[in-house]
């Protein structure tokens, strides 16, 4: 069961894992084009699952009620041997709850985000999961604390970034910055407008690389508003084009993460409905949204939100990194620690990686 882009590659990696110890095993739920590449059997669109925020999942509620009931359903008639649960907690939790008194085991890999905010999610994720498998080291220790057991198997990014990007060699003179806009559409249309006015405002000197989404995402209507930008969105090439920049400036999200694993310096935006803002703000915990800060312990990255993502801070902190030798190398320095953190091997990089065999094994057990 997974529902949103990282879930989906987090998944398509432990199934894949997964149908080499279990050839036979026939598999159903919830995912997205990669995990259907290998065979699942899927109740939606992959598309249809990744909806951000309080107020844009309210807007959906009747395609999430109807699907919620009708996945219910399944698991109940088929009696499948294993449920595997990937991050995606508001369903994926609910459902736990519905199909916890049909004893069928439940392994919930890459666990919510509680240390961040949903702090009342804690006594049902002890009561309702089997296995609890984490891909953050403090994770472990955290779940630890609320009595609940849980096992840190490593991250699943580093079974998907190309080995030779992972810390790949920085070049300070290269006159390239990647915007990563997000891989929804509600991302793209908040983040890509503000990152091509910041473009915009850096001038000549900088070639832009946009990080694009092929498929359901659509970029013409904004690109129209920056026609000079319009050549420069490139599809399937995220993290080469991180690797060949000397900046990136990101949405919040998994791909913060990824560009601290490249090893590259960072600005972080991002901007969502008002009243999602409103709530957020209530609940949200940790110290700082980017996940790539989140695990550095510290604000590595500068992070701006809603109305502080805007032209003008996005431009000065551009410059800022661009015009410091200094800034940028404590950035590097840090991303460093972030990955040693995480398990990559400086000496060896072909070592790193595992999280997914790992899942494949504990999963098989229960077969």
């Amino acid at each position: 069961m997974a529902g949103d882009p990282s879930g989906d590659i987090a998944g398509f990696h432990f199934l894949r894992a997964f149908k080499k110890l279990q050839p036979d095993v026939k598999i159903f739920g919830l995912g997205g084009a990669r995990m259907k590449s290998l065979g699942q059997e899927q109740f939606a669109d992959g598309a249809d699952l990744a909806a951000l925020g309080f107020w844009e999942v309210a807007k959906r509620f009747s395609f999430f009620r109807r699907l919620f009931y009708r996945v219910k359903s399944e698991i109940e008639e088929r009696r499948p041997a294993l449920v595997v649960m990937i991050d995606y907690p508001g369903f994926n939790l609910r459902l736990a709850e519905k199909i916890k008194g049909l004893g069928i085991p439940l392994v919930y890999y890459i666990a919510p985000q509680v240390w961040a905010w949903g702090a009342r999610r804690i006594p049902a994720i002890g009561r309702l999961v089997d296995r609890l498998l984490v891909i953050l080291p403090f994770e472990v220790e955290f779940f630890k604390k609320h009595g609940i057991s849980a096992e840190y198997v490593g991250h699943y990014l580093l079974d998907d970034i190309p080995e030779q990007l992972i810390g790949a060699a920085y070049d300070a003179d290269s006159p390239r910055i990647a915007l990563l806009p997000g891989s929804r559409q509600q991302e793209v249309d908040r983040m890509l407008p503000v990152m091509l006015g910041a473009a915009r405002a850096l001038g000549d000197t900088q070639r832009f690389v946009i990080a694009g989404m092929p498929g359901s995402v659509r970029y013409g209507r904004i690109l129209a508003r920056f026609p000079e930008f319009s050549d420069q969105i490139v599809y399937d090439y995220t993290r080469e084009s991180v690797a060949e920049s000397a900046l990136v400036i990101s949405s919040s999200g998994t791909a913060t993460l990824e560009t601290a694993l490249i090893g590259r310096p960072l600005i972080v935006i991002y901007k969502t409905a008002w009243l999602t803002f409103q709530i957020a703000q209530q609940l949200v915990e940790a110290p700082f949204v980017a996940l790539a800060n989140i695990v550095a312990g510290k604000r590595v990255a500068p992070e701006f939100l809603q109305g502080k993502a805007n032209v003008e801070n996005i431009t000065n902190a551009a410059r800022s990194l661009l015009g410091s030798h200094e800034a940028r190398q404590i950035a590097l320095d840090e991303w460093a620690l972030v990955r040693k953190a995480l398990g990559v091997d400086t000496q060896d990089v072909t070592t790193n990686g595992g999280a997914s065999e790992k899942v494949a094994a504990i999963a098989a057990s229960y077969l």
